[in-house]
């Protein structure tokens, strides 16, 4: 079992960052050359959603990335917009702009494709994966908190 955990989040990391080189592959392939992996998943998971950075933030995994710089980065690009909160002067709220959305359905086209290649090789269903992916989470999730609470209860 202990080999198999190990592995598992191995795996979880090449995963990530091997999908992070196919949706490099999808934009090469768009010819979209002012985006580039990690920003297009933030903006994928933007969606059709008006939503805090602190909450995007949450929607993904962008290792290794500052979801702040790639915003600007998106802004100056004409993919999102950031709107202000009127109430918060802190807080602002992302929404995707037309060539965002565009982009965004284009990705989806490509993860459906994906899927369909998937059904090809035999692969027809990815619940057990997601259960027990998300059983792995919640565990390492309640151990963060108990080790936190070890922590305060030393002081």
């Amino acid at each position: 079992m202990k080999q198999s955990y190990l592995e598992a989040v191995s795996l979880i990391e090449r995963l990530h960052r091997l999908y992070l080189e196919v949706i490099k592959c999808e934009l090469d392939s768009l010819r979209v050359r002012d985006i580039n992996n990690v920003q297009a998943l933030v903006l994928y998971n933007l969606g059709g959603d008006q939503i805090s950075i602190g909450d995007l933030t949450m929607r993904g995994c962008y290792l290794g990335s500052n979801v702040t710089y790639n915003l600007k980065k998106m802004i100056a690009n004409g993919y999102v917009e950031q709107i202000s909160s009127e109430h918060d002067k802190r807080s602002s709220m992302i929404r995707l702009l037309p060539k965002g959305l565009a982009l965004s359905r284009k990705l989806d086209n490509a993860i459906d494709k994906h899927l369909e290649s998937l059904r090809k090789r035999g692969v027809t269903s990815l619940m057990d994966l997601v259960l027990s992916l998300r059983r792995l989470e919640e565990f390492w999730k309640s151990a963060s908190v108990q080790k936190i609470r070890f922590e305060m209860k030393k002081r």
